[in-house]
């Protein structure tokens, strides 16, 4: 949220010219007013200013979905008053984001198998997912330095300097150096060959970027993992990859399948995606998910049993909204996985080829 300074001049008064048939006086700007209103004028009052925003279908500056169709709409007012962490509450929107999880890691193919299990949560969009994904890094990493009997104050982490600025966030506020990796004239997206050399063994983890906010492109992660193999053989370490799809992460698996970039790459320990990008879904959602439950430390799910049955959380906040997470679900079995792939004639001007891809399914057996 912005960050906002109280005003000395807060006597200051508020008019609402057309709310006057509704209330005779004015209203004090920045303080509560001693008294109540109509509802009428309340909501005449707030509706009039807010015409002076812009209209959100015309927004094409911070590219996160400001339209969803009616039936969906429906669901999100349904739902907008429940607070997602009852789950003991609301079990069916527990269940709906359980189901999300499993698609997406699907989605991103995760291995699933008697001995694996991948693992994620529901964010309120991608900085949150982000900033969960780097904690979990750091934590790991200071774990096996502390074992080793080495030193863990000095953790950094190595980005392409196109990174989003969540990221400049996720080191500031969690005290973790941020390595990033100049641009150059021409390519607008982080050298993998040059991130691997500013690898050290205090790296907690390569970010790399799947749909860059500068101009949309996606980071080279196949050869970034190839690179980062030969490192770790040569030095020993174990330095992992995590993938910022937040643009990309809902687009790539449905135009370009065959693309690796994902849990294909053994390397690649976490993603995250922003639901209300290409998600399709209203602000307020992102995801990430770990190759594996060891990707996530145990010590940093709190365990809450507030309404009775025990909550394994990992958050950076508490309560919010379920609409979204309902939202998100609704898209998935509305859309499904049908994608349009041109065919190897298609550039020599012959017709398209359809090709009807298996819906998504679910992560569990």
């Amino acid at each position: 949220m912005v960050v906002t300074t109280t005003k000395s001049n807060s006597d200051e008064q508020l008019r609402s010219t057309f709310a006057s048939r509704y209330a005779t006086t004015s209203l004090p700007r920045f303080k509560i007013p001693s008294g109540s209103m109509p509802k009428e004028a309340a909501y005449q009052t707030v509706n009039d200013e807010l015409m002076l925003d812009g209209n959100p279908r015309l927004n094409l500056a911070s590219f996160v979905t400001t339209w969803m169709e009616p039936e969906c709409d429906k669901l999100i007012m349904a739902s907008i008053n429940k607070n997602y962490v009852d789950m003991d509450e609301y079990p069916v929107t527990t269940e709906l984001q359980n189901r999300c999880v499993n698609m997406i890691a699907h989605l991103f193919h995760a291995p699933v198998g008697d001995d694996e299990t991948a693992i994620g949560v529901g964010t309120v969009g991608s900085s949150e997912a982000i900033m969960l994904a780097g904690l979990a890094f750091k934590r790991k990493w200071q774990a096996k330095r502390k074992e080793q009997g080495k030193p863990y104050d000095k953790p950094n982490i190595v980005t392409g300097a196109n990174v989003q600025v969540c990221w400049e966030k996720f080191a500031r506020y969690f005290e973790v150096e941020l390595k990033e990796v100049k641009l150059s004239e021409g390519y607008y997206v982080m050298d993998p060959a040059k991130a691997v050399e500013m690898v050290d063994e205090n790296t907690i983890c390569v970010a790399t970027i799947l749909g860059s906010t500068l101009a949309g492109e996606f980071e080279d992660v196949r050869l970034l993992n190839k690179l980062l193999t030969k490192k770790n053989e040569e030095t020993g370490w174990d330095t992992p990859i995590h993938v910022d799809a937040a643009s990309g992460g809902f687009i790539e698996p449905f135009l370009y399948p065959e693309l690796e970039w994902d849990f294909r790459l053994p390397l690649v320990k976490s993603i995250n995606v922003s639901g209300h990008k290409y998600g399709l879904v209203y602000a307020g959602v992102g995801w990430v998910v770990w190759r594996s439950t060891e990707d996530l430390s145990d010590e940093l799910v709190f365990h809450i049993n507030y309404l009775g049955s025990d909550q394994p959380t990992f958050t950076l906040n508490f309560s919010k909204g379920s609409y979204q997470i309902i939202a998100q679900y609704y898209q998935f079995i509305r859309l499904g996985f049908e994608v349009i792939i041109p065919n190897k004639n298609f550039l020599k001007g012959q017709d398209r080829s359809l090709f009807l891809y298996d819906q998504i399914s679910g992560i569990s057996k």
